[in-house]
């Protein structure tokens, strides 16, 4: 039940990803060889594997994590305030040891679960599959391996909102103004990142992006448990850009 959910022991993630080189042809031979076999289950007739570079960024084989936003519902009695994290920039490992020590250093104090929106179909497996091709071990929460389904500590907002209907697929875009909640869709979505970041070089934008994206997901599952959201005064950012 969605009362049962421990709030103070979720983490709230989301993730943005772009493909691993600015362009096509920037990718090594073999690599161009292979986005051309995995790309054919999904182009066009008349599309090549260049035209459909952009969508690499979706795949841990071809793409890299630029960013990993994380919050948490702080509890005081009463009040109740959203604070975010995120870890980003250019070194993909660098990012993800980051995050992979605050997951191992919550876990320490609390039976730790992750929240995303579609987080079990891309964010968690992402992350986890990026950990390992940066050698990074992964931490207790991410490794799934021989653990029953009851054991995997995920939570995902698209999933409850299935409702046991597998075909159904809803945007958090969607869900948000359905709900009333502030989208964070309106001055960036998902297919602008990797353009975002290659051509205008502005990691600023894309991290604000996926901090609302976070946001949104927390009080989503307010919503769902009917429950009041957290107003724009009591959300709070740790994150610090360099001037």
């Amino acid at each position: 039940m969605l009362s049962d959910i421990q709030l103070h022991s979720v983490l709230f993630v989301d993730i943005e990803t772009v493909p691993s080189q600015a362009a096509y042809e920037e990718m090594p031979l073999h690599f161009r060889e292979l986005w051309e076999k995995k790309s054919s289950y999904f182009r066009k007739e008349n599309e090549s594997a260049e035209d459909v570079f952009q969508r690499a960024g979706i795949y841990a084989e071809f793409g890299k994590i630029i960013c990993v936003s994380v919050g948490y519902l702080y509890l005081d009695g009463q009040n109740r305030t959203i604070r975010i994290k995120s870890f980003f920039g250019d070194d993909e490992e660098k990012l993800l040891i980051g995050f992979s020590d605050l997951l191992n250093n919550y876990s320490k104090k609390n039976k730790l679960s992750l929240c995303g929106h579609n987080g079990k179909e891309f964010d968690f497996p992402y992350l986890a599959r990026r950990m390992l091709i940066n050698g990074i071990k992964l931490p207790k929460v991410l490794d799934m391996a021989g653990k029953k389904p009851w054991e995997v500590s995920f939570i995902d907002t698209m999933d409850l909102w299935k409702f046991g209907d597998y075909k159904h697929f809803t945007s958090l875009d969607l869900l948000t103004r359905v709900f009333g909640i502030p989208t964070p869709k309106d001055q960036m979505d998902g297919s602008m990142v990797a353009d975002v970041y290659y051509k205008d070089h502005n990691i600023k934008a894309i991290v604000e992006y996926c901090e609302r994206d976070v946001v949104a997901v927390i009080q989503l599952i307010l919503k769902f448990r009917g429950e009041e959201i957290i107003p724009p005064e009591k959300i709070e950012s740790a994150t610090q850009f360099e001037e």
